[in-house]
Protein backbone atom coordinates (compact mmCIF):
# COMPACT_ATOMS: atom_id res chain seq x y z
CA UNK A 1 0.00 0.00 0.00
CA UNK A 2 1.54 3.63 -1.01
CA UNK A 3 0.13 6.50 1.46
CA UNK A 4 0.74 9.91 1.30
CA UNK A 5 0.81 12.16 4.50
CA UNK A 6 -0.14 16.00 3.68
CA UNK A 7 1.97 18.55 5.92
CA UNK A 8 5.43 19.60 6.83
CA UNK A 9 5.12 19.62 11.19
CA UNK A 10 6.48 17.78 13.71
CA UNK A 11 2.88 16.30 13.57
CA UNK A 12 3.62 14.57 9.86
CA UNK A 13 7.00 13.31 10.74
CA UNK A 14 5.50 11.72 14.16
CA UNK A 15 2.60 10.02 11.38
CA UNK A 16 5.63 8.95 9.22
CA UNK A 17 7.54 7.54 11.69
CA UNK A 18 4.85 5.01 13.19
CA UNK A 19 3.17 4.54 9.75
CA UNK A 20 7.12 3.53 8.58
CA UNK A 21 6.56 0.48 11.12
CA UNK A 22 3.88 -1.04 9.31
CA UNK A 23 4.23 -3.87 7.28
CA UNK A 24 1.37 -3.28 4.90
CA UNK A 25 2.85 -0.07 3.54
CA UNK A 26 5.35 -0.38 0.79
CA UNK A 27 6.00 3.10 -0.08
CA UNK A 28 5.51 6.31 1.99
CA UNK A 29 5.29 9.78 0.70
CA UNK A 30 4.89 13.14 2.32
CA UNK A 31 4.12 16.78 1.03
CA UNK A 32 5.83 19.16 1.51
CA UNK A 33 7.76 17.20 4.50
CA UNK A 34 10.99 18.32 5.98
CA UNK A 35 14.38 16.99 6.60
CA UNK A 36 12.93 14.30 9.24
CA UNK A 37 10.39 12.31 6.74
CA UNK A 38 13.15 12.67 4.35
CA UNK A 39 14.65 9.67 6.58
CA UNK A 40 11.47 7.93 6.17
CA UNK A 41 9.60 8.88 3.18
CA UNK A 42 9.76 10.46 -0.06
CA UNK A 43 9.48 14.31 0.16
CA UNK A 44 7.28 15.66 -2.71
CA UNK A 45 7.67 19.61 -3.15
CA UNK A 46 3.58 20.07 -3.01
CA UNK A 47 1.14 22.80 -1.21
CA UNK A 48 -1.39 20.75 0.38
CA UNK A 49 -3.78 23.21 -0.09
CA UNK A 50 -2.97 22.96 -4.17
CA UNK A 51 -5.69 20.41 -4.56
CA UNK A 52 -4.78 20.07 -7.97
CA UNK A 53 -0.92 19.12 -7.28
CA UNK A 54 -2.05 16.80 -5.14
CA UNK A 55 -3.96 14.70 -7.16
CA UNK A 56 -1.18 14.98 -10.29
CA UNK A 57 1.07 13.59 -7.59
CA UNK A 58 -1.41 10.68 -6.21
CA UNK A 59 -2.06 9.62 -9.38
CA UNK A 60 1.49 9.67 -10.76
CA UNK A 61 2.75 7.88 -7.42
CA UNK A 62 -0.70 5.39 -7.63
CA UNK A 63 -0.94 6.50 -4.09
CA UNK A 64 -3.66 4.43 -2.14
CA UNK A 65 -4.38 6.46 0.94
CA UNK A 66 -4.14 10.05 1.57
CA UNK A 67 -3.84 11.45 5.42
CA UNK A 68 -4.41 15.15 5.83
CA UNK A 69 -1.84 16.39 8.91
CA UNK A 70 -3.16 20.41 9.32
CA UNK A 71 -6.94 21.75 8.97
CA UNK A 72 -6.34 24.15 6.19
CA UNK A 73 -6.74 21.75 3.32
CA UNK A 74 -9.81 19.97 5.63
CA UNK A 75 -11.54 23.12 5.75
CA UNK A 76 -11.03 23.94 1.97
CA UNK A 77 -12.56 20.75 0.99
CA UNK A 78 -9.53 18.28 -0.01
CA UNK A 79 -12.10 15.37 1.29
CA UNK A 80 -14.96 16.57 -0.58
CA UNK A 81 -12.64 17.12 -3.63
CA UNK A 82 -11.39 13.30 -4.02
CA UNK A 83 -15.03 12.10 -4.05
CA UNK A 84 -15.91 14.42 -6.41
CA UNK A 85 -13.39 13.19 -9.27
CA UNK A 86 -13.82 9.99 -10.94
CA UNK A 87 -10.33 9.56 -10.92
CA UNK A 88 -9.89 10.10 -6.93
CA UNK A 89 -13.18 9.12 -5.10
CA UNK A 90 -12.12 5.38 -4.55
CA UNK A 91 -8.44 6.64 -2.42
CA UNK A 92 -9.62 7.10 1.18
CA UNK A 93 -8.70 10.38 2.54
CA UNK A 94 -8.34 10.12 6.33
CA UNK A 95 -9.75 13.54 8.01
CA UNK A 96 -13.46 15.39 7.60
CA UNK A 97 -15.09 16.31 4.54
CA UNK A 98 -16.06 20.29 4.30
CA UNK A 99 -19.28 19.90 6.44
CA UNK A 100 -17.44 18.37 9.53
CA UNK A 101 -14.02 20.21 8.94
CA UNK A 102 -16.72 23.20 10.39
CA UNK A 103 -15.66 21.98 13.93
CA UNK A 104 -12.63 24.05 13.64
CA UNK A 105 -13.04 26.29 10.49
CA UNK A 106 -16.16 27.93 12.43
CA UNK A 107 -16.05 28.76 15.97
CA UNK A 108 -19.55 30.17 15.72
CA UNK A 109 -20.55 26.31 13.97
CA UNK A 110 -18.94 24.61 16.95
CA UNK A 111 -20.44 26.84 19.33
CA UNK A 112 -24.35 25.83 17.89
CA UNK A 113 -23.11 21.92 17.56
CA UNK A 114 -22.27 22.04 21.67
CA UNK A 115 -24.83 23.60 22.50
CA UNK A 116 -27.66 21.44 20.02
CA UNK A 117 -26.14 18.65 21.50
CA UNK A 118 -25.81 19.35 25.19
CA UNK A 119 -22.15 19.15 25.43
CA UNK A 120 -20.94 20.84 28.33
CA UNK A 121 -19.17 24.71 27.19
CA UNK A 122 -18.82 27.87 28.26
CA UNK A 123 -21.61 30.36 27.32
CA UNK A 124 -21.04 32.28 24.94
CA UNK A 125 -22.57 35.21 21.84
CA UNK A 126 -21.43 35.70 18.38
CA UNK A 127 -21.38 39.07 17.09
CA UNK A 128 -20.60 40.77 13.88
CA UNK A 129 -19.45 44.91 12.91
CA UNK A 130 -23.17 45.21 12.31
CA UNK A 131 -24.07 44.00 15.89
CA UNK A 132 -21.00 45.64 17.43
CA UNK A 133 -22.86 47.57 20.25
CA UNK A 134 -24.68 44.34 21.26
CA UNK A 135 -21.12 42.71 21.77
CA UNK A 136 -20.01 45.76 24.36
CA UNK A 137 -23.34 45.01 26.14
CA UNK A 138 -22.75 41.05 26.43
CA UNK A 139 -19.25 42.25 27.45
CA UNK A 140 -21.00 44.07 30.20
CA UNK A 141 -22.62 40.66 31.13
CA UNK A 142 -19.10 39.18 31.80
CA UNK A 143 -16.81 38.80 34.55
CA UNK A 144 -13.20 38.98 33.75
CA UNK A 145 -11.03 37.77 32.40
CA UNK A 146 -12.94 38.07 28.97
CA UNK A 147 -12.31 35.43 25.98
CA UNK A 148 -12.80 36.83 22.15
CA UNK A 149 -12.28 34.50 19.53
CA UNK A 150 -12.04 34.86 15.65
CA UNK A 151 -14.49 32.73 14.26
CA UNK A 152 -12.90 31.68 11.37
CA UNK A 153 -9.11 30.13 10.82
CA UNK A 154 -6.51 32.41 12.22
CA UNK A 155 -2.91 30.96 12.35
CA UNK A 156 -3.49 29.85 15.91
CA UNK A 157 -3.80 33.39 16.85
CA UNK A 158 -7.64 34.40 16.79
CA UNK A 159 -8.04 33.63 20.40
CA UNK A 160 -7.85 36.65 22.94
CA UNK A 161 -7.77 36.84 26.55
CA UNK A 162 -8.22 40.00 28.40
CA UNK A 163 -8.50 41.50 31.49
CA UNK A 164 -10.10 44.72 31.64
CA UNK A 165 -13.37 45.43 29.95
CA UNK A 166 -12.21 48.40 28.41
CA UNK A 167 -9.54 46.60 26.11
CA UNK A 168 -11.74 43.84 25.07
CA UNK A 169 -13.98 46.83 23.87
CA UNK A 170 -11.63 47.77 21.95
CA UNK A 171 -9.99 44.67 20.81
CA UNK A 172 -13.65 43.37 19.80
CA UNK A 173 -13.78 46.86 17.58
CA UNK A 174 -10.35 45.66 16.21
CA UNK A 175 -11.18 42.56 15.01
CA UNK A 176 -15.04 43.26 13.50
CA UNK A 177 -15.00 46.99 12.41
CA UNK A 178 -10.60 47.06 11.68
CA UNK A 179 -10.43 42.85 10.33
CA UNK A 180 -7.61 42.61 12.96
CA UNK A 181 -7.45 39.06 11.70
CA UNK A 182 -8.81 39.60 8.11
CA UNK A 183 -11.82 37.11 7.02
CA UNK A 184 -11.31 35.08 9.95
CA UNK A 185 -12.91 37.94 12.55
CA UNK A 186 -15.61 39.16 10.38
CA UNK A 187 -17.65 37.64 13.12
CA UNK A 188 -16.26 36.98 16.26
CA UNK A 189 -17.38 34.85 19.48
CA UNK A 190 -17.11 35.97 23.03
CA UNK A 191 -17.32 33.27 25.64
CA UNK A 192 -17.28 33.42 29.42
CA UNK A 193 -13.95 32.26 30.81
CA UNK A 194 -13.54 28.40 31.87
CA UNK A 195 -11.70 27.98 35.17
CA UNK A 196 -9.75 25.37 35.23
CA UNK A 197 -6.56 23.39 34.12
CA UNK A 198 -6.68 23.01 30.13
CA UNK A 199 -5.92 19.08 28.91
CA UNK A 200 -6.65 17.45 25.38
CA UNK A 201 -8.50 14.38 24.77
CA UNK A 202 -8.23 12.85 20.76
CA UNK A 203 -10.63 10.85 19.49
CA UNK A 204 -10.01 8.84 16.19
CA UNK A 205 -13.30 8.09 14.23
CA UNK A 206 -14.91 6.23 11.24
CA UNK A 207 -18.34 8.09 11.65
CA UNK A 208 -19.84 4.94 13.69
CA UNK A 209 -17.41 3.89 16.16
CA UNK A 210 -14.54 5.47 17.85
CA UNK A 211 -10.96 5.00 20.01
CA UNK A 212 -9.97 7.60 22.31
CA UNK A 213 -6.71 8.00 22.20
CA UNK A 214 -4.19 8.94 25.03
CA UNK A 215 -4.68 12.41 26.91
CA UNK A 216 -2.09 15.18 26.56
CA UNK A 217 -1.27 18.19 27.66
CA UNK A 218 0.67 21.22 25.88
CA UNK A 219 2.31 24.29 26.67
CA UNK A 220 1.51 27.01 24.45
CA UNK A 221 3.16 30.42 26.31
CA UNK A 222 6.95 30.98 24.87
CA UNK A 223 8.08 31.92 28.29
CA UNK A 224 8.62 29.53 31.26
CA UNK A 225 5.46 29.79 33.75
CA UNK A 226 3.21 29.94 30.93
CA UNK A 227 4.50 33.46 30.17
CA UNK A 228 4.99 35.98 27.18
CA UNK A 229 3.42 35.03 24.14
CA UNK A 230 1.24 32.45 22.30
CA UNK A 231 3.04 29.88 20.17
CA UNK A 232 2.06 26.87 18.42
CA UNK A 233 3.02 24.89 20.97
CA UNK A 234 6.71 24.31 23.34
CA UNK A 235 6.10 20.95 24.52
CA UNK A 236 3.52 18.69 25.86
CA UNK A 237 2.77 15.25 28.06
CA UNK A 238 0.81 12.17 27.61
CA UNK A 239 -0.83 10.82 29.55
CA UNK A 240 -2.28 13.98 31.75
CA UNK A 241 -1.50 13.17 35.42
CA UNK A 242 -5.03 14.14 36.87
CA UNK A 243 -6.60 12.75 33.95
CA UNK A 244 -7.30 9.57 35.07
CA UNK A 245 -9.81 6.48 34.46
CA UNK A 246 -12.73 8.32 36.23
CA UNK A 247 -11.97 11.33 34.36
CA UNK A 248 -11.65 9.92 31.26
CA UNK A 249 -14.93 8.33 31.49
CA UNK A 250 -16.54 11.00 32.24
CA UNK A 251 -14.82 12.76 29.37
CA UNK A 252 -16.20 10.37 26.97
CA UNK A 253 -19.79 10.19 28.41
CA UNK A 254 -20.49 14.19 28.21
CA UNK A 255 -18.55 14.37 25.19
CA UNK A 256 -17.21 11.98 23.20
CA UNK A 257 -20.59 10.31 23.27
CA UNK A 258 -22.90 13.14 21.96
CA UNK A 259 -19.90 14.57 19.66
CA UNK A 260 -19.90 11.25 17.72
CA UNK A 261 -24.20 10.92 18.29
CA UNK A 262 -24.46 14.80 17.31
CA UNK A 263 -22.51 14.34 13.68
CA UNK A 264 -24.73 11.39 13.13
CA UNK A 265 -28.05 13.35 13.48
CA UNK A 266 -26.79 16.12 11.91
CA UNK A 267 -26.41 13.78 8.53
CA UNK A 268 -22.55 14.88 8.53
CA UNK A 269 -20.18 11.65 7.79
CA UNK A 270 -16.76 12.04 9.80
CA UNK A 271 -14.21 10.12 9.34
CA UNK A 272 -10.81 11.29 10.93
CA UNK A 273 -9.46 12.98 13.93
CA UNK A 274 -11.19 14.62 16.73
CA UNK A 275 -9.26 16.78 18.73
CA UNK A 276 -11.19 18.03 22.15
CA UNK A 277 -9.79 20.57 24.09
CA UNK A 278 -10.62 20.64 27.44
CA UNK A 279 -10.92 22.64 30.85
CA UNK A 280 -11.20 19.94 34.15
CA UNK A 281 -12.78 22.39 36.53
CA UNK A 282 -12.92 20.45 39.82
CA UNK A 283 -12.98 16.76 37.92
CA UNK A 284 -16.00 18.53 35.79
CA UNK A 285 -15.24 18.98 31.65
CA UNK A 286 -16.07 21.54 29.71
CA UNK A 287 -15.00 21.69 25.73
CA UNK A 288 -12.66 24.90 25.17
CA UNK A 289 -12.76 24.39 21.17
CA UNK A 290 -12.90 21.17 18.24
CA UNK A 291 -9.93 20.58 16.49
CA UNK A 292 -10.37 18.44 12.88
CA UNK A 293 -6.72 17.12 13.43
CA UNK A 294 -4.05 15.79 16.04
CA UNK A 295 -2.83 18.97 17.95
CA UNK A 296 0.90 19.59 17.55
CA UNK A 297 3.16 18.87 19.13
CA UNK A 298 0.45 16.38 21.06
CA UNK A 299 0.62 13.84 18.31
CA UNK A 300 4.68 13.73 19.18
CA UNK A 301 3.41 12.30 22.33
CA UNK A 302 0.44 10.97 21.92
CA UNK A 303 1.24 8.73 17.92
CA UNK A 304 4.55 6.88 19.81
CA UNK A 305 2.49 6.04 22.51
CA UNK A 306 0.21 3.74 20.74
CA UNK A 307 1.43 0.35 20.49
CA UNK A 308 -1.00 -0.41 17.82
CA UNK A 309 -0.52 -0.71 13.50
CA UNK A 310 -1.37 3.00 13.02
CA UNK A 311 -2.52 2.13 9.55
CA UNK A 312 -4.92 -0.78 10.18
CA UNK A 313 -6.51 1.61 12.34
CA UNK A 314 -6.68 4.46 9.59
CA UNK A 315 -8.08 1.35 7.12
CA UNK A 316 -10.77 0.88 10.11
CA UNK A 317 -11.65 4.64 9.16
CA UNK A 318 -11.90 4.35 5.64
CA UNK A 319 -13.70 1.42 5.48
CA UNK A 320 -16.26 2.00 9.01
CA UNK A 321 -14.92 -1.21 10.33
CA UNK A 322 -12.56 0.25 13.39
CA UNK A 323 -14.64 -1.23 16.20
CA UNK A 324 -12.74 -4.14 14.94
CA UNK A 325 -9.32 -2.99 15.23
CA UNK A 326 -7.04 -3.62 18.30
CA UNK A 327 -6.26 -0.68 20.07
CA UNK A 328 -3.43 -0.72 22.69
CA UNK A 329 -1.67 2.26 24.23
CA UNK A 330 2.15 2.49 25.94
CA UNK A 331 1.60 2.47 29.90
CA UNK A 332 4.56 4.86 29.94
CA UNK A 333 4.80 8.59 29.88
CA UNK A 334 5.58 10.59 26.85
CA UNK A 335 6.87 13.70 27.00
CA UNK A 336 8.38 16.15 24.05
CA UNK A 337 10.55 19.56 24.21
CA UNK A 338 10.39 22.24 21.59
CA UNK A 339 13.45 23.50 20.05
CA UNK A 340 12.22 26.94 18.46
CA UNK A 341 14.33 29.87 16.43
CA UNK A 342 15.46 32.64 18.60
CA UNK A 343 12.87 35.40 18.52
CA UNK A 344 9.62 32.86 17.54
CA UNK A 345 6.79 33.97 17.63
CA UNK A 346 8.05 37.30 16.22
CA UNK A 347 10.26 37.53 13.34
CA UNK A 348 13.19 34.79 13.19
CA UNK A 349 15.75 33.90 10.95
CA UNK A 350 15.52 30.53 8.77
CA UNK A 351 18.52 28.54 7.83
CA UNK A 352 20.44 27.81 11.00
CA UNK A 353 22.61 24.45 10.54
CA UNK A 354 21.80 22.09 12.96
CA UNK A 355 23.84 19.91 14.58
CA UNK A 356 24.12 17.11 17.36
CA UNK A 357 21.23 15.71 16.43
CA UNK A 358 22.35 12.79 14.98
CA UNK A 359 23.95 11.73 18.18
CA UNK A 360 20.47 11.52 19.95
CA UNK A 361 20.13 8.21 21.59
CA UNK A 362 17.30 7.99 24.35
CA UNK A 363 14.72 10.27 22.38
CA UNK A 364 12.94 10.59 19.26
CA UNK A 365 14.16 13.70 17.37
CA UNK A 366 11.19 15.17 15.39
CA UNK A 367 11.67 17.47 12.82
CA UNK A 368 8.96 20.65 12.58
CA UNK A 369 10.93 23.30 10.67
CA UNK A 370 13.86 21.80 8.90
CA UNK A 371 14.44 20.94 5.60
CA UNK A 372 17.86 20.27 3.52
CA UNK A 373 20.39 22.76 2.05
CA UNK A 374 23.72 21.92 0.35
CA UNK A 375 23.46 18.33 1.87
CA UNK A 376 22.98 20.17 5.57
CA UNK A 377 20.20 20.14 7.89
CA UNK A 378 19.04 23.43 8.69
CA UNK A 379 16.32 25.31 10.09
CA UNK A 380 13.11 26.75 8.34
CA UNK A 381 10.60 27.67 10.48
CA UNK A 382 9.87 29.66 13.76
CA UNK A 383 9.30 25.36 15.31
CA UNK A 384 12.30 23.83 14.40
CA UNK A 385 12.05 20.34 16.66
CA UNK A 386 10.42 18.01 18.73
CA UNK A 387 12.50 15.81 21.13
CA UNK A 388 10.18 13.53 22.40
CA UNK A 389 10.83 10.50 25.44
CA UNK A 390 9.21 8.00 27.10
CA UNK A 391 9.89 7.30 31.22
CA UNK A 392 8.53 5.51 33.95
CA UNK A 393 7.11 8.64 35.25
CA UNK A 394 7.19 12.03 33.71
CA UNK A 395 10.25 12.96 35.32
CA UNK A 396 11.86 10.31 33.88
CA UNK A 397 10.77 11.23 30.79
CA UNK A 398 11.27 15.25 31.21
CA UNK A 399 14.86 14.25 32.30
CA UNK A 400 15.83 12.12 29.12
CA UNK A 401 14.89 14.68 26.60
CA UNK A 402 16.67 17.89 28.33
CA UNK A 403 19.60 15.21 28.34
CA UNK A 404 19.24 14.44 24.38
CA UNK A 405 18.96 18.40 23.43
CA UNK A 406 21.91 18.93 25.24
CA UNK A 407 23.45 17.11 22.53
CA UNK A 408 21.60 19.38 19.83
CA UNK A 409 22.67 23.20 18.79
CA UNK A 410 21.95 25.95 16.39
CA UNK A 411 22.13 29.60 16.48
CA UNK A 412 19.98 31.39 18.91
CA UNK A 413 18.02 27.81 19.27
CA UNK A 414 15.72 28.32 22.26
CA UNK A 415 13.57 26.11 24.56
CA UNK A 416 11.64 25.85 27.65
CA UNK A 417 13.29 24.15 30.59
CA UNK A 418 9.93 23.71 32.51
CA UNK A 419 7.65 21.68 30.57
CA UNK A 420 4.90 19.92 33.15
CA UNK A 421 6.03 22.35 35.58
CA UNK A 422 2.52 22.79 37.02
CA UNK A 423 1.65 18.55 36.87
CA UNK A 424 4.73 17.90 39.57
Amino acid sequence: MKVLILGSGGREHAFAFKLAESNKITQLFVAPGNAGTQELAINLDINPTDFEAVKKAVLENAIEMVVVGPEAPLVAGIHDFFLADATLNHIPVIGPKKDGALLEGSKDFSKKFMQKHGIPTAKYQSFTNETLENGFKFLETLQPPFVLKADGLAAGKGVLILHSLAEAKAELKEMLTNQKFGEASSTVVIEEFLKGIELSVFVLTDGKSYKILPSAKDYKRIGEGDAGLNTGGMGAISPVPFADEDFINKVEELVVKPTIAGLQKDGIDYRGFIFIGLMNDAGNPSVVEYNVRMGDPETEVVIPRIESDLFELFEGVAHQTLHEKSFQVSSKTATTVMLVSGGYPDEYEKNKEIVGFENVENSIVFHAGTTLKNGKVVSNGGRVMAITSFGNTMEEALEKSYKSIDKICFEKMYFRKDIGFDLK
